[in-house]
């Protein structure tokens, strides 16, 4: 028998419920995380154990039953916690999300029919090993997402499943079973239900995941529910030398191009979405997209905030689409620029976004697109190490110091410091005190003539 190693504070709590008499399982995600070979971030116990009999079990531990109407009680096992749900039977969703009431049973077989997928209606413990109604370890082996029961009715039940059947796709590469994938494509449109929080949640899961092309691709009609924007770029040809996808095609490549962080992933999802709306096709029939960079983002702010993201996620996210299309022309001026407006964190991104969309382009230049790009990014390390001065606060002067020489506290004073700070930027003067108190002065004695 295969035997999965449970998280001891886990089974501790399974062995507590079976030295009580019930019946105790690690159920759900958890299981299946653990035969992929991954480390499951939470483990779910299931028991025939009611509400109220799980708080006599639990007595000697400190316990949430804020869950309890649903059967979940939150046992805590020195600082962390775990959910502790008792088998049941699911009511009427009227919402498409929850059940108006839960009933419970001491029929586990019947607690795991309700759930969303058979990898995930699997439950486990070292006494019985693995109960396993609706052949989840199978499906799980062949790498196969399939709904348990009547995919229509597990949609309708929980649409927000639809969107989960993406993410598990896109996450572990899960070939989407026929007639499950026949019927996300079919109840799509029941994602409108869905709060847009749990949308985010869901779509920034799924944008991570190693396979997104292939999954975002064969379901981008699902994609297009929850971002309608992006249909404009669905088969829109580009028509243009520095490209061999259409819009929705570069978009795809370029997102998986990049690493799997949130902020990157979603910055590349949206960053070509306003091409449709900037196009404009000149006499040869080429197509140019003249001004795309500030509508996509104007686009993204609108999309963003629809669904809820945070509101620093959204300005990094808006500033590294604006910027996305630099092209650096060699020179360290233009890095300290770019330096100075983005920062360090959304400079270094800068590159990484580059380099994923250059490099999912044409071959036209891309050697030396990529090249400008790699010297840009030396520049900008040297600049980092050598503690460049590019913002008011590496100036080694400061307001203080140029009201000491006569300026009037106010705009003055900030325009004085922009003055000087550019001009070291360009090269123009040296970042020191001695030399900088000099030049401030004579900008004052010239402004003041």
């Amino acid at each position: 028998m295969v035997k999965l190693t449970i998280k001891p504070e886990a089974n501790q709590i399974i062995h507590q419920l079976q030295a009580h008499g019930f019946e105790a399982f690690a159920v759900g995600g958890c299981v299946r995380n653990a035969l992929l070979g991954l480390c499951p971030h939470d483990w779910d116990i299931c028991t025939n154990a009611k509400p109220e009999e799980m708080r006599a079990v639990f007595c000697d531990h400190v316990t949430h039953d804020f869950g309890l109407k649903h059967g979940t009680l939150v046992v805590m096992v020195g600082e962390e916690p775990y959910e502790v749900t008792t088998y049941r039977v699911d009511g009427v969703y009227a919402d498409n999300r929850h059940p108006e009431q839960v009933s419970f049973t001491d029929d586990l077989a019947l607690d795991l029919s309700r759930r969303d997928f058979t990898v995930n209606a699997m439950a486990y413990n070292d006494e019985q090993g693995f109960f396993d109604p609706f052949g989840g370890r199978e499906d799980l082996k062949n790498g196969l997402l399939r709904c348990v029961g009547d995919p229509d009715k597990r949609f309708r039940e929980d649409s927000l499943r639809i969107l989960r059947g993406v993410r598990f796709a896109a996450t572990y590469g899960f070939a989407v079973e026929q007639k499950t994938a026949a019927a996300i494509h079919r109840n799509a449109a029941l994602l409108h239900h869905i709060a847009a929080e749990r949308i985010r949640v869901e779509l920034t899961g799924a944008v991570c995941g190693e396979h997104v092309l292939p999954v975002f691709d064969a379901f981008r009609d699902v994609l297009a529910t929850v971002i309608p924007e992006l249909r404009e770029t669905f088969d829109f040809e580009q028509r243009n030398k520095h490209h061999c996808y259409d819009v929705w095609g570069h978009t795809l490549h370029a997102v998986a191009a990049i690493e799997r962080d949130p902020l990157l992933r979603v910055t590349m999802l949206l960053h070509d979405i306003g091409k449709p709306r900037a196009c404009t096709t000149d006499r040869f029939g080429s197509r140019h997209f003249k001004g795309h960079q500030q509508i996509s983002a104007d686009m993204a702010s609108v999309i963003l905030k629809r669904l809820t993201f945070p509101n620093a996620f959204t300005a990094d996210c808006l500033q590294l689409i604006i910027a996305h299309d630099i092209r650096f022309d060699g020179t360290q001026r233009q890095v300290k620029r770019v330096l100075q407006k983005l920062g360090e964190a959304n400079t270094r991104r800068l590159f990484a976004v580059q380099r994923a969309d250059v490099g999912t382009q044409s071959d036209y230049h891309r050697a030396e697109k990529l090249a400008a790009t790699a010297l840009a990014q030396r520049q900008f390390e040297e600049l980092i190490r050598s503690r460049a001065c590019v913002t008011l606060r590496d100036l080694a002067v400061n307001g203080t110091d140029l009201m000491a020489l006569g300026y009037k506290e106010g705009r003055a004073v900030g325009a004085a410091l922009d003055r000087l700070l550019n001009e070291v930027i360009d090269g123009q003067l040296p970042n020191e005190r001695e030399k900088l108190l000099q030049r401030a002065q004579q900008i004052n004695t010239k402004d003041n003539k």
